[in-house]
């Protein structure tokens, strides 16, 4: 009996330690996999089609990205319903880093309160840092009697609903400033959502529509030629790009800041250590001279953060927007 019952403790001292062994052999390994990260191509998804800003800041942090790791990183674009395709194959993909989303404003804020969409912005993503932001403005056109936020803003009083606002389509961030502008402001105004940027500007230059909030590369030179008046950025202070044009603060409404921005995400559950990498290979990438005149010639502001900052600043947005979206009962048909 007593041989028996020693015979089944050596048995199960023997089990014991090998299942010990396994965790710790599992554990090295994962331990070693995070170490010598990355060990194979990366790829970064765009919920965006190729061009613009988003695409432009991808490709550039993907070629220095791939000298530095020594590792291809393949730039991978997945557009359609409102970026949200691209962010849910990283959602769904293996939480190890080599599967990145770089995304912007709309499909990682302003969606979750318009869609019911397949994937849960703080539950599903590991954020890995904000990159920058590009600078919007309140252009008008030139037919329009006002040259300031606040005669703009007397004007909309006076002849409520009479004008209208383009913007590149419903639930974008130059949606979202219209919206925010008639809260703030208590004036009445049209909005007309377009597809695309490109057929909103035709129509403002053309005097089809009052004004906009336009992204400083697609507005900018309307300006410099007389074909538009810009009365306002509307980010929390100057564009380097246009420093004469002042924020929407201090041309009147205090509280206005619409940031079109855009960061680098990887799949939730990912190693700390990986994220940790990939947070501070991108704020050196985004650093550098050549990167930053780059972007900056392209109207892409660099700005950079903490993963755990990023986190936190995205999940302010979305509440942020939901706010507002509430407020102006902005439904999608």
């Amino acid at each position: 009996m007593d041989t028996q019952f020693k015979i089944e403790k050596h048995n199960m001292l023997n089990q014991n330690f090998i299942s010990l062994l396994i965790i710790v052999c599992l554990s090295f390994n994962a331990q070693s996999a995070e170490q010598i990260y990355p060990s194979r191509p990366i790829r970064l998804i765009l919920g965006f089609a190729p061009g613009g800003s988003t695409d432009l800041v991808a490709r550039v942090m993907a070629q220095k990205m791939a000298l530095s790791f020594n590792q291809q990183v393949v730039v991978d674009n997945r557009p359609g319903a409102n970026g949200m395709i691209g962010a849910d194959i990283v959602a769904k993909a293996s939480p190890d880093g080599y599967t990145l989303l770089l995304s912007s404003i709309g499909p990682m804020a302003i969606n979750a309160s318009l869609y019911k969409m397949p994937y849960d912005i703080d539950k599903d993503f590991s954020p890995v840092t904000y990159t920058g932001n590009v600078t919007n403005l309140l252009v008008i056109h030139p037919g329009i009697a006002a040259n300031s936020v606040k005669d703009l803003i007397s004007l909309l009083k006076l002849q409520p609903g009479k004008f209208a606002f383009g913007s590149s389509g419903t639930g974008g961030a130059p949606h979202m400033a219209i919206e925010l502008f008639k809260i703030l402001a208590n004036v009445n105004l049209t909005h007309i959502p377009y597809k695309g940027g490109g057929p909103a500007m035709t129509d403002l230059v053309g005097g089809q529509i009052a004004g906009s909030f336009s992204s400083m590369p697609s507005s900018i030179g309307f300006v410099r030629n007389g074909k538009l008046k810009a009365l306002a950025v509307t980010a929390p202070k100057r564009s380097l790009a246009a420093p004469d044009i002042p924020t929407m603060s201090e041309a009147g409404l205090p509280g206005f800041v619409v940031l079109d921005w855009q960061g680098l995400f990887t799949t939730a559950k990912t190693p700390a250590l990986i994220v940790k990498k990939l947070n501070a290979e991108s704020i050196r990438i985004l650093s550098l001279q050549e990167v930053i005149d780059k972007l900056s010639a392209a109207g892409v502001e660099i700005q950079t953060s903490t993963s755990e900052e990023w986190g936190r600043f995205v999940h302010s947005e979305i509440e942020k927007w939901s706010k507002v979206i509430k407020t102006a009962n902005i439904k999608m048909e």
